[in-house]
């Protein structure tokens, strides 16, 4: 069989300190017959100067460099530039293992009707990684529910299969800023198979200067518009607007609003047929972990507090920190004092997890 071309989708925008680390790790794959198609979405530090660096040693770097347009522009153009039957998705801050192409290839040989696969991650902060570990709710025959309610791959590791995927379905939806990517999977999920290789194949990097971190609300009230519209095309739900209500703004009505949506909603899910009932209880459980985090991002303990006491979920958050929101509703001050102190030792139980990053990309023949 003909080795199968992967083009890359490499979206580029001020990417300079990262750039290189990531263009290496996608030349030098074990599977090599790929093609970069990095489009410089009007740059203004020196990420074109190391593309055309790199572009002049290896022909496979395809390069279009205009006036900024955004990322899912940036992504449909490349899309309509690439000439691969496997398209890739990699951001021009993270690193890819070696391996990652050639063990996704391998899959799609196996499962010809495969549509999208993703892999794990490790995390790199700064020169340490954490290492990633395979995540439980993954099971198979569950990713088509868990779609609806969260982004169910990192977007840099993905690989989609254009022999499986209609070509008006694999586009990116300008609807739904900052979440394309959670939209565009969970479209290609209720239609055709998707797979994860839960390992991780790529190193995500998390800096101050990331898209998740600069557009965090907006991502959020785009992830809810998404949520809100699967639930009611399932008919889990009557209402949505608490959702849309709290993407707004996180107050004391809007959380007894929320709190009302995700008990109705929980009951809804208890009356599903048992076969399917587990992977939507996981899915909505992942649902309220981003819901919580949320609210909690807003550093008003009352308000936290309040969330958790109106679903009557304190059991599911640790017990560091639920100690430390109990005097949320009459003493907000010490509640902060204690947040504060779960945060400094959560960056030291981090640290502690994580190892040099030298020693991962060695391992990984990376160094």
């Amino acid at each position: 069989m003909p080795t199968p071309l992967v083009s890359v989708l490499l979206p580029v925008y001020n990417a300079e300190p990262y750039l290189p680390a990531a263009l290496e790790s996608m030349l030098y794959q074990g599977h090599e017959h790929v093609e970069i198609i990095a489009i410089d979405d009007g740059s203004t530090d020196r990420s074109l100067d190391i593309l055309e660096r790199y572009r002049k040693n290896d022909r496979r770097i395809l390069i279009v460099s205009r006036e900024n347009r955004g990322l899912i522009a940036t992504l449909n153009e490349g899309l309509a530039l690439a000439r691969g039957e496997l398209v890739a998705r990699m951001d021009a801050d993270d690193i890819s293992y070696p391996s990652r192409f050639s063990r996704q290839v391998a899959l799609f040989d196996q499962r010809p009707g495969l549509a999208l696969c993703g892999t794990g991650i490790d995390t790199l902060i700064g020169n340490r990684i954490i290492r990633g570990t395979p995540n439980p709710i993954f099971r198979s025959g569950s990713l088509r529910t868990l779609s609806m309610f969260f982004t169910i791959f990192m977007h840099s590791t993905v690989i989609y299969n254009r022999k499986v995927i209609p070509e008006p379905m694999l586009a990116y939806d300008a609807s739904y800023v900052h979440a394309e990517d959670f939209d565009l999977f969970r479209r290609i999920a209720d239609r055709f198979p998707v797979s994860i290789i839960d390992e991780a194949l790529v190193a995500y990097r998390i800096h101050g200067g990331s898209v998740t971190n600069k557009h965090k609300r907006r991502m959020r009230q785009s992830h809810l518009k998404i949520v809100a519209e699967n639930l009611e095309r399932e008919c889990l739900v009557d209402d949505t607007t608490a959702l849309a209500e709290i993407g707004i703004a996180v107050t004391m009505e809007t959380i007894r609003n929320l709190a009302e949506f995700i008990l109705s909603l929980e009951r809804n899910i208890l009356s599903l047929p048992v076969e399917v009932r587990r992977a939507y209880k996981d899915g909505a459980l992942c649902f309220f972990y981003f819901l919580y985090q949320l609210i909690a991002d807003e550093e008003r303990p009352e308000l936290t507090h309040a969330f958790l006491a109106q679903t009557g979920k304190w059991g599911l958050i640790r017990r560091r920190e639920r100690y430390s929101l109990l005097a949320g509703a009459r003493a907000p001050w010490c509640s902060r004092i204690s947040l504060a102190a779960t945060r400094r030792v959560d960056g030291l139980a981090r640290y502690l997890q994580s190892v040099p990053a030298a020693t991962v990309l060695h391992q990984n023949g990376m160094a």
